[in-house]
């Protein structure tokens, strides 16, 4: 049996674990390892998406509902395009990236087998001339692995390999209470759902059947949540993710999204989705009820599983939980770490006392 991993250490091994959208499958094995035995079923579908099912007292009988927990699995990563004469790597960016946010970064390139670190790389200063305030363009950079021509960089990478930043895991701030990784969006939600599910599974059984949900694919919009809501068929539905925010920018407290150290953030709307009043509602007296912080969105922007899992066979009551995040899609996500244990509090209680 792998070794299980719990808190802070289960969220630094998914958070370093390589899974850009596509290539999801080392985290994956990853969940697998540490829910395998906390579950009465669990499969991987034909995307990759993994769930596992905790069966609730009515499970088999008339009665039956299904209460559906979701988390992507991919991270914002990077596929090659090309391999140059030179050795370095042409590439496209996989989900949001900005273009500032590349330049000089270390990265890791490859597959779930074999990988290899690089930089990437742009004009030296004394070339750029004029354009020194312009914001870079991914088309005009590359990706240098110190390969010393096409054929050696051939043997490490290919057009189709993938990328992602390459980030340590540290902590920091009073009381080192903010992480900083890549991949936080949405690794956090799945250490959630892992350690949700693992207390389901060993407390008390709620009534309903509690399906955890770690999809592929999020990150470009064409997600694997659907595929896995249409077979899974649930009754409600709860999406864990990272939203951005702006506390620390000097923006207006509207734009700001949420703050940090105030716990998981709730949507009324999103660009994908409206959230009911009757989830959001559900969230929120969950949480006022057994005193976990919570606090709701203030800045409509983003958009995530909820917006294909709501529209599910005749649709699907759904509520999204996101932790606040700066400086999100970069090598230096950054979170407060009681924002994520307020969240598993919280997915904790909706897993059991839930009226579907």
């Amino acid at each position: 049996m792998s070794k299980l991993l719990y808190g802070e250490e289960l969220l630094r091994e998914l958070c370093l674990a390589f899974g850009p959208t596509g290539c999801e499958d080392n985290v994956a094995e990853l969940i697998k390892s540490q829910i395998k035995d906390f579950c009465d079923e669990y499969k991987i579908d034909k995307m990759g998406n993994l769930t596992a099912v905790v069966r609730g007292k009515c499970h088999g009988t008339e009665r039956e509902k299904r209460l559906l927990f979701s988390a992507h699995m991919d991270e914002v990563g990077f596929i090659v395009t090309d391999v140059n004469g030179d050795g370095t790597l042409k590439f496209a960016c996989l989900g949001g990236i900005v273009g500032y946010a590349l330049p000089s970064r270390r990265v890791t390139v490859g597959d779930e087998n074999n990988k290899i670190t690089g930089v990437i790389g742009t004009k030296p200063i004394h070339l750029i001339g004029g354009d020194r305030e312009k914001m870079p363009d991914p088309d005009g950079l590359y990706i240098d692995i110190g390969a010393k021509d096409k054929d050696e960089a051939s043997s490490y990478v290919k057009r189709g390999s993938f990328g992602t930043f390459d980030s340590e895991y540290i902590r920091f701030g009073e009381d080192d209470k903010y992480v900083k990784c890549k991949a936080l969006d949405d690794r956090f939600g799945c250490a959630a759902l892992v350690e949700t599910c693992r207390a389901v599974y060993g407390g008390e059984r709620p009534d309903h059947d509690v399906i955890f949900a770690f999809t592929v694919r999020e990150e470009v919009g064409k997600s694997g949540a659907e595929v896995t809501a249409y077979d899974r068929d649930p009754h409600m539905a709860i999406v864990v993710e990272a939203t951005a925010v702006a506390d620390n920018t000097g923006s207006p407290r509207e734009k700001r999204v949420a703050e940090l150290g105030c716990g998981p953030a709730v949507s009324f709307m999103d660009r994908s989705t409206i959230y009911s009043r009757d989830m959001v509602e559900l969230v929120t007296d969950t949480a006022k009820r057994h005193g976990i912080k919570c606090q709701i969105k203030r800045y409509v922007s983003g958009g995530n599983d909820a917006g294909h899992i709501h529209q599910v066979r005749a649709g699907v009551p759904t509520a999204a939980i996101s932790a606040p995040a700066r400086y999100i899609h970069t090598a230096s996500d950054v979170i407060c770490y009681e924002d994520y244990t307020s969240t598993v509090a919280l997915l904790g209680a909706l897993a059991v006392e839930a009226k579907l």
